[in-house]
């Protein structure tokens, strides 16, 4: 079929009739051409995309290092499997990320596929360090879309529901949000509740939190919190697993977040911007919990592909040789003074800004009021970002923020031009 005869609508209708409609798509744009931060679709019609895949091309889309990478390893070889024949470069990969890796331990590394893969396989070497079942996540968290990353997701719709039953021994705890009431102090409360009625403190092989999270709508774990957890993950011989999987490769000005809070989380999870767009991810702890399961225990027949693994190098290079983490902070400025330019517009509208360098969230709510989330203008305003040459994502608990993951290759005049379209998408539905 020629270029000229495709169209959006037609290809939707085969995609409707191709996939089931569990695995839907957010927009009927078809990609043709992605350079960095803008994408064209079958039709020609641009975007500026402030969603970068779901956080996934913070190097921006096609970087033309990752490319050559890629195109190097694929005319070299596709494919042996990490676990068979290995590589040097994958080994390369796993001495630079257990040197990257927040704290100063000694650190081991294992590469997988997916960010639900990677937390998987934390919990597994957390209860194989510890000898013990028990695993505490957090209300609003997304950790992924297997059996076990459902139980731990604090959000049903639309990730658990119809899917149980889901595994045992997994429990949550309220996530502090000021604005919905929710403190500190109550969280630590309910972790004292929850160790008297329903799990002992010493059956508890782990407490897995993202720094910020992700679906749950760009809440911030307070500096408080993530000290507390540590704190008392040491004292009982708990594993600290940090999800940097949203958080992680430079988004939120540093290369992970948990650096923000002057600790260091037993094992890491990774993935998304890992590898610019190529599926890989990784744990990554300290040496004493990872050596715990034995050997065939960990691994996958595709995990830490080859070329997957060399878009993760160039990936690292280009974070580093375009100071990708400072530019993260620069990103995050421009987009706060245009969101509260809107929010001083729609005071009634905008409930909460948050941003932590380039992951940036507007919160919408009814009547200024915190306690009525807006979820329909949230809705209405991704529905017709496309018309408005956007790329916008929701989040929240309520379903009530927009998130934006630019890539951090954007430039300043880009940012501003989608601003403008998103101001004017706005003011469009509030009319």
């Amino acid at each position: 079929m020629n270029m000229s005869t495709k169209t959006n609508a037609s290809i939707q209708a085969r995609r409707d009739n191709a996939f089931a409609r569990g695995m839907g798509n957010v927009y009927s744009a078809f990609v043709a051409k992605a350079k960095n931060s803008e994408v064209w679709d079958v039709e020609g019609n641009r975007y500026i995309d402030f969603g970068s895949g779901i956080a996934v091309c913070n190097t921006g889309h096609s970087h033309p290092k990752i490319v050559s990478a890629v195109k190097q390893q694929v005319e070299n070889f596709s494919h042996t499997c990490l676990m068979v024949n290995s590589y040097e470069h994958a080994v390369v990969l796993a001495e630079k990320l257990n040197n990257l890796a927040p704290g100063q331990s000694e650190k081991k590394s294992i590469l997988v596929n997916t960010g639900a893969e990677a937390v998987e396989n934390a919990i597994k070497i957390a209860r194989a360090h510890t000898g013990r079942r028990g695993v505490l996540a957090f209300t609003g968290g997304f950790h992924g879309r297997t059996n076990m990353t459902m139980a731990l997701t604090g959000k049903v719709l639309p990730y658990k529901h119809s899917f149980g039953p889901f595994p045992g021994d997994i429990y949550h705890l309220p996530f502090p949000m000021d604005i919905h009431g929710v403190s500190v102090s109550d969280t630590i409360k309910a972790l004292t509740k929850l160790t008297k009625a329903s799990i002992a403190v010493e059956d508890i092989a782990a407490i897995i939190i993202e720094p910020i999270q992700g679906e749950g709508g760009f809440y911030h774990a307070p500096a408080e919190l993530m000290q507390f957890l540590r704190h008392f993950c040491d004292e009982h011989g708990i594993v600290l697993i940090a999800d940097e999987i949203q958080t992680g490769f430079a988004r939120t000005g540093k290369l992970f977040c948990s650096e923000y809070y002057d600790i260091e989380p037993d094992l890491v999870t990774m993935a998304k911007g890992i590898a610019g767009g190529y599926p890989l991810a990784a744990v990554v702890g300290k040496t004493t919990i990872m050596d715990a399961p034995m050997p065939g225990g960990l691994g996958g027949t595709y995990g830490g592909s080859p070329v997957a693994c060399a878009a993760a190098l160039a990936v690292l290079e280009v974070i580093e040789e375009e100071k990708l983490a400072t530019r993260a902070l620069t990103i995050g400025e421009i987009f706060g003074k245009r969101l509260e330019q809107i929010k001083s517009k729609y005071p009634d509208l905008v409930g909460d800004i948050r941003i932590k360098g380039a992951m940036i969230a507007i919160e919408f709510v009814k009547n200024g009021d915190h306690d009525q989330p807006n979820s329909e203008l949230t809705q209405q305003v991704v529905a017709h970002a496309a018309a408005h040459n956007l790329i916008l994502l929701s989040c929240g608990f309520y379903g009530n923020v927009i998130r934006f993951l630019p890539p951090l290759t954007i430039n300043d005049d880009t940012i501003q031009e989608g601003m403008d379209y998103f101001d004017q998408l706005l003011a469009k539905i509030t009319a």
